[in-house]
């Protein structure tokens, strides 16, 4: 990255590979005005004692005495209560930066502010993770349409074979997601129609309802008649927030999904907003991010930005 950028400007850009030691306080000490240091990775500083993630006072003080102010501009770590993010501020004159600004301007405009009827779609892996955010979302939302792992999980604790599919395996979870099915069943729609896929036969590809899942297969993506149906809903929506994708985009017998359900996006007049890395890299593979109203940079950091109306690194910047 410091090599990078040393090509995008004339300013001298230099890199330290330690985080902490007598040569990194030469370095900065030597520093004219204008000059760029980079330092390695914080997360080194992790092993063998977690210093950074841990938020070590010491640490912190260590890293503030660097510098004359600390500017946050890594939206996507402000979920974090690290000592280079949270710690720091504690000891210098602090501020956010201009993404970090822009996040939270766009995330309060658009989704927590939503212009109605508001739709959300919602996909990828980490179901556990998205359990908070429809939790906190589904009351603000009209419809919450679901694919990939989270769908998986709620075909599952209905009852659904799902086979070898990504889902949740925890019980709260589960539980969590069928009470919410239950309450907020004229909002919540499934996949009606799936592409499965085998670990016993890399072949494999097949177009099935939904209940006709096998034990040995795995549902990769959703089918065209779920596409239809939730093109449907996102038509007669004003906001429409993407977090996830609807399949294994990646590889291309999985990617109809996904890119037919953002390609309806695209093309649609609503107010578009990306949230998380997976929902932006697929919206960056099919080159569609100039038809989108805001691609958020945080992944986790979005999405709890979202459930508490706030980030942890943030919010302690502007309590000072």
């Amino acid at each position: 990255m410091a090599k990078h950028l040393q090509t995008l400007i004339a300013t001298k850009v230099m890199f330290s590979r330690q985080t902490r030691s007598t040569q990194l306080k030469l370095l900065v000490e030597k520093m004219n005005p204008g000059e760029i240091l980079v330092l390695e990775n914080t997360r080194f500083e992790d092993v063998p004692d977690k210093l950074e993630s841990g938020n070590d006072p010491q640490l912190a003080m260590y890293w503030a005495g660097l510098a004359d102010i600390f500017c946050l501009d890594a939206f996507g770590s402000s979920h974090r209560k690290h000592a280079s993010t949270f710690g720091v501020a504690k000891y210098i004159p602090s501020c956010i930066g201009f993404l970090v600004q822009k996040e939270v301007i766009n995330l309060d405009k658009y989704v927590l502010n939503a212009e109605k009827p508001f739709t959300i779609l919602m996909g990828g892996a980490k179901v556990e993770d998205k359990v908070g955010l429809i939790e906190a979302l589904l009351p603000k939302c009209d419809h919450l349409l679901l694919t990939g792992g989270i769908a998986n999980s709620c075909l599952y604790t209905l009852g659904y074979m799902v086979g070898q599919s990504l889902k949740t395996e925890d019980e709260n979870v589960l539980e969590k997601l069928k009470s919410l099915l239950v309450e907020y069943q004229e909002k919540i729609m499934l996949p009606l129609d799936v592409i499965v896929g085998s670990s016993y036969d890399n072949n494999l590809v097949k177009h099935i309802k939904v209940d006709e899942v096998l034990a040995e297969q795995s549902i990769m993506d959703i089918g065209m008649d779920t596409v239809r149906a939730y093109a449907d809903v996102l038509n007669k929506s004003a906001t429409i927030f993407v977090n996830g994708t609807a399949g294994k985009y990646e590889e291309k017998q999985f990617a109809t999904g996904t890119r037919e359900l953002l390609g309806e996006i695209a093309n649609n007049k609503a107010i578009k907003i990306v949230g998380g890395g997976d929902g932006v890299s697929a919206v960056k593979h099919f080159h569609l991010e100039e038809k989108f109203t805001y691609l958020s940079t945080g992944g986790g950091a979005t999405l709890e930005y979202i459930i508490n109306g706030g980030l942890p690194a943030i919010d302690n910047i502007e309590e000072q």
